[in-house]
């Protein structure tokens, strides 16, 4: 069975924990991080992303940026912006965007389940994006940003966590700047936190839904902790990490678009021919196409919008990888017609979350780039049937909203 248990976290006071909560350092680039600090010097962006309080000729990347994030976050925690809870504790965090909610408890993940698969990836990493945050997370001697995980329903748990906050008081409630709302609850009645514990233990295996990064990095500085102290028993902090667990009944996959440059040489009218070798090919008069079933994909082509429809042949339903939408699209369409070999590489595509909308991908069409096309969400089930099959999902395969805040928690990794 994996391993999750209670920490004593590190966390904001109640009065400036909406200041602090900040999005991830992943979403946003270093100006846009300076734009959303403005007048802010609580923001976890000034540890997160700790450039922005240097010149911006800085790398993101120097030493003096992890120095400043580790400087930044012993100032906050000296100022009183920070409290470390005294005893382990569990935490609920709720978030609620719009007309969903999702609720999920925090505490710290085993590395020994991440490198021994009971803690399941469906992402490849990295190793340039996995030393930025080995070098944020040794150097601030913290897991700074939690990592998203997922599990398939507890009724135990789900049954305590309903109580809880039926019953207590929150700690945080507040809706942030994009109007999402996040509420968290402190657990640190240890009956409670014993019973939960062992609601856990009928768990077994997570899922990482997002920040694949964020757990290879820390799981790597947990191992170099252990190479340094030889005669480690792993009760150390060191051998976990911060994470929220969430059911994956609760959680909200958007669709993850994608927006070409150019079509590889081809007239609209070649394109479409070529596209008509593997698609149904349909007009979508009046309207913007945003498919609604699995193996149909939108369109956007010449300011007008077409439904595409897989044609039997070009998958293999029985592969869970290859019958992905994503994987439909790039294998009979972007590869072949198209040219995009490697969509992590190739400068020609761009991908958008579906929270940015069906109309962001017109916009960006009608502005000069020559295709767009809308997909049908990933499904949790087909993410966790792909990480228990040990296979890898294609890039951009999921976008999941809402994002979870950093800065509320912090899990320091002790010596």
């Amino acid at each position: 069975m994996a391993v999750f248990r209670p920490f004593a976290a590190l966390r904001p006071t109640k009065e400036l924990a909406a200041k602090v909560a900040a999005l991830p350092y992943d979403v946003m680039n270093s100006e846009e991080a300076r734009q959303m600090v403005a007048g802010n010097p609580y923001s976890f962006l000034h540890v997160d992303k700790a450039e922005i309080d240097l010149d911006p000729s800085v790398s993101p990347y120097a030493d003096a940026v992890y120095e400043k994030a580790a400087s930044n976050l012993e100032e906050m925690v000296r100022d009183g912006v920070y409290e470390k809870d005294e005893t382990n504790c569990y935490y609920i965090y709720r978030q609620i965007m719009g007309g969903h909610s999702q609720a999920g408890i925090v505490g710290c993940a085993s590395i020994d389940d991440y490198l021994e698969n009971r803690i399941k990836k469906h992402e490849l990493t990295r190793a340039e994006k996995e030393e930025d945050r080995i070098r944020h997370v040794d150097t601030c001697n913290a897991n700074t940003g939690p990592i998203f995980l997922t599990y398939r329903s507890s009724a135990a748990l789900k049954e305590r966590m309903q109580e809880w906050m039926k019953h207590q008081e929150p700690e945080y409630d507040f809706v942030a700047e994009d109007g999402v709302r996040h509420t968290v609850w402190v657990i640190a009645c240890q009956d409670t936190v014993e019973e939960l514990q062992e609601a856990f233990r009928s768990v077994p295996e997570f899922y990482i839904a997002d920040g694949h990064h964020r757990a290879a990095s820390a799981v790597k500085v947990g191992l170099r902790r252990r190479e340094q102290k030889p005669d480690y028993d792993g009760a150390e902090e060191f051998n976990y990490f911060l994470a929220v667990a969430f059911p994956s009944e609760e959680l909200h996959i958007l669709d993850y678009n994608r927006v070409v440059r150019d079509l590889n040489g081809l007239t609209p009218e070649a394109f479409l021919r070529r596209v008509e070798d593997k698609f149904e090919v349909s007009p979508y008069p009046g309207k913007q196409c945003r498919p609604e079933k699995r193996h149909t994909f939108g369109m956007y082509l010449g300011g007008a919008w077409y439904l595409l429809t897989a044609k039997q042949g070009s998958f293999d339903e029985k592969d869970p990888v290859k019958c992905l939408d994503v994987s439909i699209l790039q294998e009979n369409l972007l590869t072949p017609v198209l040219g995009i070999g490697d969509p992590r590489k190739d400068q020609r595509i761009d991908f958008i979350g579906g929270i940015r909308g069906v109309s962001e991908l017109e916009r960006l069409v009608d502005g000069g780039m020559a295709v767009a096309f809308s997909m049908y969400p990933t499904g949790m089930d087909e993410l966790m049937d792909i990480a228990d099959s040990g296979n890898i999902m294609p890039p951009k395969s999921t976008w999941f909203e809402p994002k979870l805040r950093s800065g509320l928690f912090l899990h320091e990794l002790g010596e």
